[in-house]
């Protein structure tokens, strides 16, 4: 599904940003001691070095709010709606966003999650998005949060590597679709016949739960993932691309989910753009599930990667497997 256009006033613009790690930093040299690995292993496949893994009690609901604090404290405003793109809620229920919202002061705000896992943060901007044009909110703050460990073997040596922990946010108001900031067109798509690439077996209403502790651990089968991530980010991104009239030479940066250092840079070249186009933090954070892209992002602006007037694609791809893109010209943003 691809979205594009919005009535006058009422595009999603980007204006405030925000990002929250936990302390804990777990470096290769940590997982080599007790898992058949090592740190060369590990940065020649996926390009990660360490990553932040939460502290026992600390929750997705607290990184969020750490890092939805950050982004509001920039716009010097509140929200009256809070979409928050996670797949490990604090609990099966209720949803954690409302707990955000109430912890970060925003009164009655609406406030749901959406889980479509590494893709989540795409498809909560397209909500979000959907949200100011249809004039039920003014201002949405979208948050990536994963404490994605919790979903980990602890002994498998396929997944402990790759993932890590923490949350990112943006605020978006409405305004213009020409303006800096201004969100879109959007592509989403998703292949359910393909769950079982990345999936965990118990839990949910139809494998409540298992005596085999593995049944409750994610499992992904690499080589699948990898392959079906590549094309169909490139896809998407040549998607919106076309949508808004941009070429592959107007994009400055690319902001790809934070997967796999090879993941980016295999999507990147499918699409024909330069390898000094590909934004990545995968060394220092990996993959943080729906946190990927704001934690990029953050970073990007931080270290001046990514400065306003930037032609910024942001495209995803995860479990489902679903996957989506959008862009935007970068604005002025603290």
């Amino acid at each position: 599904m691809s979205v594009q256009g919005f009535p006058p006033g009422r595009a999603a613009v980007l204006t405030g940003l925000g990002a929250a790690l936990p302390d804990r930093v777990v470096d290769n040299h940590e997982l080599a001691g007790r898992l058949d690995t090592s740190d060369e292993w590990i940065r020649t496949r996926t390009g990660i070095r360490e990553r932040r893994i939460a502290a026992p009690g600390e929750s997705t609901v607290d990184l969020a709010v750490a890092a939805g604090r950050q982004a509001l404290a920039g716009t010097g405003a509140g929200a009256d709606a809070v979409v928050l793109a996670t797949s490990t809620a604090d609990q099966l229920c209720p949803a954690s966003a409302p707990q955000v919202a109430a912890r970060l002061g925003l009164g009655t705000a609406a406030a749901f999650d959406v889980n479509a896992v590494c893709s989540g943060f795409i498809y909560a901007l397209a909500t979000a998005q959907g949200l100011i044009a249809g004039g039920i909110a003014k201002r949405v703050l979208v948050i990536g949060a994963d404490v994605f460990t919790s979903l980990l073997d602890p002994e498998d040596r396929t997944t402990v590597p790759i993932f890590g922990d923490g949350a990112g946010a943006v605020v978006l108001r409405g305004g213009d679709a020409d303006e800096p900031g201004a969100l879109g067109p959007f592509d989403l798509h998703s292949e359910g016949e393909l769950a079982d690439l990345l999936w965990v077996e118990a839990g949910g209403s139809r494998h409540r739960f298992s005596d085999d502790p593995r049944d409750h651990y994610l499992r992904m089968q690499g080589t699948a993932v990898f392959r079906h991530a590549c094309a169909r980010m490139a896809e998407s991104s040549r998607a919106v691309l076309d949508q808004a009239g941009w070429m592959v030479g107007d994009v400055d940066r690319f902001v790809g989910h934070q997967a796999n250092i090879r993941i980016l840079q295999v999507a990147a070249k499918h699409l024909g753009l330069p390898a000094d186009a590909v934004v990545a933090n995968i060394d220092r954070v990996g993959n943080t599930s729906a946190a990927s892209i704001p934690l990029a992002l953050a970073d990007a602006a931080a270290d001046a990667t990514i400065v306003p007037g930037h032609r910024v694609v942001l495209t995803a791809f995860g479990a489902g497997l679903t996957w989506g893109s959008t862009l935007l010209t970068w604005p002025d943003v603290l």
